[in-house]
């Protein structure tokens, strides 16, 4: 079942909000104050084209990944979040939609804590 939902979520959405994430984070990555956070963009583009039967545990951060997620979350996380968000309100309006708009609930809570999570 996880990889029909994964076909699925390819085909309508998947590749283009993973684009996304990627673009972002080469755009973050074009300086050198930018590449931590253009690599977490990274993480979370590979974890947006396949997320269907993989979880994410936020935490295991030290001060230096605690520093990085407060700017994170102040300068651009937010935003990402919030996007994420609406995409999922919109996707649960729908019984088909409600397990795609938890994996964007899902992406919400990455994109506001990046830094120390880990996919498994």
């Amino acid at each position: 079942m996880r990889f029909i939902g994964n076909i699925i979520w390819l085909l309508f959405g998947g590749i283009i909000t993973a684009i996304l994430w990627f673009l972002s984070g080469l755009i973050l990555c074009l300086t050198v104050i930018g590449i931590p956070f253009g690599v977490q963009c990274f993480k979370i583009a590979a974890f947006v084209l396949w997320p269907f039967g993989r979880k994410i545990e936020i935490g295991n951060f030290g001060v230096g990944g605690l520093v990085f997620n407060i700017i994170w979350l102040i300068i651009f996380g937010w935003e990402f979040a919030i996007v994420h968000v609406i995409i999922g309100l919109i996707f649960c309006a729908t019984i088909v939609g409600i397990p795609f708009g938890l994996q964007h609930f899902k992406f919400a809570k990455l994109g506001l804590i990046p830094f120390g999570a880990r996919i498994y």
